[in-house]
């Protein structure tokens, strides 16, 4: 990828452009909407999608002005937040995450601004995860879900098939490590993204960030057994590769695989066309779990929110209601390999040929947990997972006490709020 490499979004996006006007039309009222990149080049950024939107909304509400800043995911929560802080909030922003936002007032309710229709047409848990304390303030943009990707070659030079559970997995491992494999299976804790691996295992083993309350179980004896596993099952007979997991992130181990030096990896539907540039063969397979295939995966969402300080709740309503337009949020999903937003759109995509590929991550997102992004205190705990989680399975590290660690800073986090 030229040039610099963004932050990534929730979905581990990253996109290289910076902010990029869309304006059009000459209305009484102009709506500000802030939106995140999700293209990879010039050629490829999200600033066309806005652009063809836009001009076919403002074509039937010529009293309407759309003026839309595609950012990069490296700039654009910056962006908002530097704009909350002028006192100058763009009327909705298509950014990571909302829940300080509403929990400082500053945001419209869903059910104030969508039509009944858009807003039941959420998938569930997504809708679920836009609630803080139960009312919904964020507004699912795009999704995406991970399955276990495997190198074909390398498992049938190796003689092997795809795990369904930790055990088939591990023994997979070995006789990956025996054929010579560099990463049987890649392990990455790195602070990039390893609050996505961390949660993807949790759940593998029944357990999670959170408990059956909604309060932080990190160190549930489920989530304690789980990582205990990984050090001694995995990570101690060095079937992790030559980087510790702690030091390995997401994009280094994707780019592993597309050099077909990775047995292995929970992935994200972008691998699949990183994998097909470097002619990787590769299968995908549900998230093996404790005894047999993982019961939930990990769901990820990024968010569009819409701010009160205009006054312009009429024309974002309306606005929001055709940007999600089954159409719309087909056209986008497409464009980007993510996963619809809306059962409407899911259900065409599931039944298309067109979007066969995706199928087996659409599959999962019914029975997908997604972080809990409602609490305000998920971005500190997020950073804390991100430099603590892999010295739970690094030599002589304990997952007892990194877990119990972790679950203490998100106790004293929460209670700050």
């Amino acid at each position: 990828m030229a040039g610099t490499i963004a932050v990534a979004s929730a979905l581990g996006m990253t996109a290289v452009l910076g902010g990029c006007g869309v304006t059009g039309g000459s209305g009484d009222v102009t709506l500000k909407l802030v939106a995140a990149d999700y293209g990879d080049s010039a050629a490829t950024s999200s600033k066309k999608y806005w652009d063809e939107l836009v001009e076919e909304y403002e074509a039937d509400h010529p009293d309407v002005t759309v003026d839309v800043s595609v950012y990069s995911w490296n700039d654009v929560d910056r962006k908002v937040r530097e704009m909350v802080l002028a006192g100058d909030p763009p009327d909705m922003a298509q950014i990571g995450a909302y829940a300080d936002y509403a929990a400082q007032n500053r945001l419209y309710k869903a059910d104030e601004l969508l039509s009944i229709p858009v807003q039941a047409d959420f998938v569930g848990q997504l809708a679920s995860a836009g609630q803080v304390k139960g009312v919904q303030y964020g507004m699912p943009f795009a999704s995406s879900t991970r399955v276990l990707f495997y190198n074909k070659t390398l498992f049938a030079k190796a003689g092997i098939t795809p795990p369904e559970s930790w055990d088939d997995l591990a023994d997979a491992a070995e006789a990956l490590k025996a054929e010579g494999v560099k990463y049987p299976y890649a392990l990455p804790l790195g602070p990039e993204e390893a609050q996505a691996e961390t949660m993807q295992w949790m759940l593998s083993g029944g357990g999670g960030y959170t408990d059956s309350v909604d309060s932080y179980g990190i160190d549930s004896p489920e989530n304690i057994e789980t990582f205990s596993w990984l050090k001694d099952e995995l990570v101690g007979k060095d079937l992790t590769g030559p980087v510790a997991p702690g030091r390995l992130n997401r994009a280094d181990a994707f780019a592993a695989f597309a050099q077909g030096q990775v047995g292995m990896l929970n992935g994200h539907p972008s691998l699949m066309k990183t994998a097909e540039d470097k002619g990787v063969k590769y299968g995908m397979v549900p998230t093996p779990g404790k005894d047999g295939p993982s019961k939930s995966t990990l769901g990820v969402a990024d968010w569009m929110m819409a701010f009160r300080a205009n006054g312009h709740r009429d024309q974002i309503g309306d606005f929001l209601d055709f940007v999600y337009r089954e159409k719309n949020v087909l056209d986008f999903s497409r464009r980007y390999d993510l996963l619809p937003v809306t059962a409407s759109a899911s259900a065409t995509m599931t039944a298309a040929d067109r979007d066969k590929h995706l199928r087996p991550f659409l599959e999962q997102l019914l029975s997908s947990e997604l972080y809990p992004v409602g609490k305000t205190s998920w971005a500190d705990v997020s950073a804390q997972v991100k430099t603590e989680i892999g010295k739970a399975v690094a030599p002589g590290g304990s997952p007892t006490g990194v877990l119990g660690h972790l679950q203490a800073a998100a106790v004293r986090a929460e209670s700050a709020e």
